[in-house]
């Protein structure tokens, strides 16, 4: 039997971390929850936050009964994590910034990171600069008009065209700059159009070391020799899923698509 994993996010943003997932694992059975109805997660206070993903997460465990849980998104991970852990029994994989890849990889001694407000201020972060990049300059840029500005790609395919002066002062201020971590899983959907604007960087995420974590802890279970399927969860209006919908439906058949009640998780699936 194939194995089952859950993939949560605040909106579309995890969808980068399922395609690497995706494309190691092809066939695992994949499921995406978006929790489109509490979006943005940013503009939200800790402790709300905290309460918010632990009910949504485990009311959806209750219903897909994966067999893995990754949490797809920067700051559910860096505020959850331990908060999840302790009420689920499956495994819980989060995500955060790949710093120390980064600091591995230049030579010039200056990364970038490319976040929310939220998560380039956390503590959890500071932590990190210091255990990985103690020996490099950490530039630092919050931006919440990325995360707003990926889910309209996804659902439009356009890219908001303050894109370019909205991050230009801050990467020429940096010429050193040349390795920039994207600190918001919403971020890497936006990979093609930043590599078009400002080619001289390596854009860093991780997708990749995600989905290499997520296999070492599967190792062992068989995978059947066809593609695992696709669902889609949603905590609000439909339309909100519309873009992941499309974005699933690139990788293969999504066989349920359908709103996930927190108070009373399990539903009938809908047409997609």
């Amino acid at each position: 039997m194939n194995p089952s994993i859950l993939i949560f996010d605040s909106g579309v943003g995890g969808l980068s971390i399922l395609q690497e997932i995706r494309q190691r694992l092809p066939g695992a059975d994949l499921h995406y929850l978006m929790d489109n109805a509490f979006f943005p997660y940013g503009v939200k206070a800790d402790d709300v936050l905290v309460q918010r993903i632990v009910d949504v997460c485990s009311a959806a465990v209750a219903d897909v009964r994966p067999d893995l849980l990754v949490v797809a998104c920067n700051t559910a991970s860096t505020l959850a994590l331990h908060a999840l852990r302790n009420v689920l029994t499956v495994p819980v994989v989060g995500v955060v910034p790949a710093i120390k890849v980064a600091a591995g990889l230049t030579s010039s001694g200056h990364i970038g990171l490319l976040a929310t407000p939220a998560t380039v201020n956390r503590p959890y972060t500071d932590r990190l600069v210091e255990d990985f990049a103690a020996h490099c300059t950490v530039h630092r840029f919050g931006s919440a008009e990325l995360v707003l500005w990926a889910e309209t790609f996804l659902n439009t395919g356009t890219v908001d065209a303050k894109l370019t002066p909205h991050l230009q002062r801050w990467i020429d201020q940096q010429p050193q700059m040349l390795h920039v971590v994207l600190g918001c899983t919403h971020f890497p959907l936006l990979r093609d159009a930043l590599e078009q604007r400002w080619p001289q960087i390596q854009w860093i995420d991780s997708g990749a070391a995600i989905a290499r974590r997520v296999e070492t802890l599967l190792a062992g279970r068989g995978l059947e020799a066809r593609h695992g399927i696709l669902n889609c969860r949603w905590t609000g209006a439909d339309d909100g899923a519309q873009g992941a919908l499309r974005f699933l439906q690139a990788l293969g058949t999504v066989q349920q698509a359908s709103v996930l009640s927190v108070g009373n998780p399990i539903q009938q699936p809908s047409a997609v």
